[in-house]
């Protein structure tokens, strides 16, 4: 990563050691030989006031100076003479040379040899920096006039300032690599400490923005990061149970609504369906009543036919009604299944039973073909009005040998019930839209048979509620129909495949 926390904790640690060397040479360079010099002239003014304090007109505190002057002279590499105002040596330390520094004070008294390279000046005292040719070492002198009258003159070598700071130059740059390799080593392994975290912080919450709840802070820890990790977690569990609370509400609502333009929808249909459905035995109705009404036949048989006219038109009015009502009924979903377990081949012969009188007029055969015992699941009513509905469908379009044939046919888990009509096979561009309610493939002879176009409806909305199949079949000869029930595991024993006509 260009920005990682390691590559900035190496950059800060080296930078940092980098600030400080290089301040270190230049305040070397810069202030260090100024800053010893001063510190040499604070030590030699210092032992100029202690000498000053301690002589007097009748000359000098000898213990004091054998003790304590030369022992500060000493230690500071001082050299040190005094002398009356006759020349005459009043004190020295040890380490004097003496003889060049009584010439040198002789000389600077009277004026005959003239300070160089003063760095102070006052009433009483100079200080100077003085090259030693014979030595050659810099010397910082400072010379004058003591309170009880006479001279003093102080010398101390001065070193090398510049060579003592490139070795301290020298020695800071050693120091500074050692310090960057263990400042390199010790940025790791913080780094590592505290990226460790916060990568895993960083592909929690990558995680969390796809929506991954399942990602959780597992390094722990009781510092900053481990409570912003914990708090990481308690923010997954809420944003998961909120969002799953906001999809389920999502979920409803737009249930509601889909049910609510379903419902519109529905009911914008039916209004219109009914009343395009209802205008003609309206009409039909009216005209014939009207016909009643004005006596536009007055013989009993032409009276007789206008009433069965009228009798018959409404019959097939209120039989479309009741459809329609069982069919909005389970669109809606107010009409509640009783699923319990019955035989569906003793369903099919009572129906084939009921219908026979209607087969003989149309002069078809209506045949069983399956086992005499077939135990399924489902709501026995309603499987019967399926089975009604295919029926009637295949009587009034049986055709050619007028033969109707209804079959059992056991699968896995299912049991397929099909009723077969020999006749005209329906158009291709027709099937899809059979189970739309109204619609008629032929309104011709629907008309002539009074159907009304919601039968299929019908046994679509049952087939969907149980959530079982159903569909249409074209043949050459003729048409079939199917749905499917949940069959029993294992049928009646003694059961066998039969096959009866009516």
């Amino acid at each position: 990563m260009k920005h990682s926390i390691t590559r900035q904790l190496i950059a800060a640690f080296v930078g940092l050691v980098l600030l400080i060397l290089g301040a270190n040479v230049l305040i070397n360079n810069v202030f260090l030989e100024r800053y010893y010099t001063y510190s040499l002239e604070k030590a030699l003014i210092r032992v100029y006031k202690m000498v000053d304090s301690h002589v007097t007109e009748d000359g000098a505190d000898k213990e004091y100076f054998q003790n304590t002057i030369s022992e500060e002279c000493n230690s500071s590499n001082m050299s040190l003479v005094v002398v009356d105002d006759t020349f005459n040596l009043i004190a020295l330390t040890s380490n004097s040379n003496y003889s060049l520094m009584m010439a040198r004070l002789n000389g600077y008294v009277i004026e005959v040899e003239q300070p160089e390279n003063v760095l102070k000046k006052t009433d009483t005292y100079v200080i100077q920096k003085k090259l030693e040719p014979m030595l050659d070492m810099d010397f910082l002198e400072m010379w004058g006039n003591i309170s009880s009258g006479g001279y003093f003159m102080i010398r101390i070598p001065v070193s090398s300032i510049k060579a003592s700071a490139w070795i301290s130059n020298r020695f800071m740059l050693y120091l500074s690599g050692a310090a960057i390799v263990l400042c390199v080593l010790l940025a790791i392994a913080l780094s590592r400490r505290i990226a460790r975290p916060i990568k895993e912080l960083t592909r929690l919450s990558s995680r969390m923005a796809e929506l991954d709840f399942d990602a959780r802070y597992t390094s722990g820890g009781d510092d900053e990061i481990g409570q912003l990790g914990e708090h990481f977690n308690r923010m997954s569990e809420t944003l998961e149970k909120t969002i799953s609370a906001l999809k389920s509400a999502n979920n409803q609502l737009q249930l509601d609504i889909d049910r609510k333009d379903r419902i519109d929808q529905m009911r914008r249909e039916f209004l219109s369906n009914v009343s395009h459905e209802l205008k003609t035995p309206i009409a039909l109705i009216q005209g014939y009543a009207e016909g009643l009404a004005e006596c536009v036949n007055d013989d009993e048989e032409s009276r007789t036919f206008y009433c069965d006219v009228i009798m018959d038109e409404a019959g097939k009015m209120s039989t479309m009604v009741q459809k329609l009502l069982t069919l909005n009924q389970l669109e809606f979903g107010n009409d509640q299944l009783e699923m319990n377990r019955f035989d569906v081949a003793a369903l099919i012969a009572g129906k084939m039973q009921s219908i026979g009188i209607l087969a003989q007029q149309k002069e078809a055969t209506i045949t069983y073909e399956g086992r005499d015992c077939v135990w399924v699941w489902g709501d026995e009513f309603k499987v019967e009005e399926v089975l009604t509905n295919y029926l009637s469908n295949a009587l009034n379009h049986v055709d050619g040998r007028r033969e109707i044939l209804i079959r059992e046919i056991p699968e896995e888990t299912t049991v397929r019930i099909s009723v077969f009509n020999t006749g005209d096979p329906i158009p291709e561009e027709d099937i899809s839209h059979l189970w739309e309610k109204f619609y008629k493939v032929d309104k011709a002879r629907t008309r002539e048979y009074g159907g009304s176009g919601v039968g299929l409806s019908i046994v679509k909305a049952i087939m969907d509620s149980m959530h079982q199949g159903y569909g249409v079949i074209n043949h050459s000869d003729g048409v079939e129909f199917w749905f499917e029930l949940s069959s029993q595991a294992e049928t009646a024993e003694g059961s066998n495949r039969g096959r009866f006509s009516v």
